[in-house]
């Protein structure tokens, strides 16, 4: 059976800075829902494609800085 490249693993966006924006209930660090950071370990190489093509959208409208308090 041939090897499919749809098959191959696709890592985790996740950046370590994990907290949901309470406006838009994405997490700050990765831009993932709540739902699609449960589900990655699940989710098929072509599902995870499909929300990695997603995240550079919402993170060009939606500031990493926006929802934390930056006193500096």
């Amino acid at each position: 059976m041939a090897q499919n490249d749809n098959a191959a693993p696709i890592e985790s966006p996740c950046r370590k800075i994990c907290r949901l924006d309470p406006i838009t209930r994405l997490c700050i660090g990765c831009k993932r829902t709540r739902h699609e950071i449960a589900q990655w370990m699940f989710l098929t190489p072509v599902q995870r494609r499909a929300i990695m093509a997603t995240l550079h959208h919402r993170s060009v409208s939606v500031p990493p800085e926006r929802s934390v308090n930056s006193s500096q």
